[in-house]
């Protein structure tokens, strides 16, 4: 397994956009940032914390704005979201047992991001489907 290299002793750093380097490098295959870049990237991570963006929801809400998704797969995105310090669980002790999810400061931060990158693609749609349409078109000529 490789070692992970602070970013000032790599030669492949690049700088953060405040101008300080990166510890972590995504691009190298056993560095940790990578395992967390899938579960925010992954279809069910984005759309998670898309979804709490908002504040505080249960699970049961959090599965009807995230549209389609089984409840296997909200629970085990949830415990890797959790566990990687995006999203705080908040567990109380009731009856039936009360649980929300909600974003922590960390997690903000990554879902301002994807929400940013969410509405690109939202916006760019009408684009990208004309492109398909000529790209699908050239294919079958």
């Amino acid at each position: 397994m490789d070692t992970v290299v602070p970013a000032a002793q790599r030669s492949d750093s690049s700088p953060c956009p405040d101008g300080d380097d990166l510890a972590f490098n995504v691009f190298a295959r056993d560095c940790p940032s990578r395992v967390t870049l899938e579960h925010v990237t992954g279809r069910w991570g984005a759309l998670t914390l898309g979804a709490l963006r908002d504040g505080s929801v249960r699970f049961n809400e959090l599965r009807r704005r995230v549209d389609g998704v089984s409840e296997k797969m909200l629970s085990q995105t949830l415990h890797a979201l959790e566990r990687d310090g995006l999203v705080h669980r908040d567990a109380q002790p009731t009856n039936p047992p009360r649980v929300d999810y909600s974003l922590t400061p960390l997690g903000r931060r990554v879902a301002e991001r994807l929400l940013a990158l969410i509405t690109c693609v939202e916006g760019a749609m009408d684009e990208v489907l004309e492109s398909r349409t000529r790209y699908d078109a050239a294919r079958e000529a």
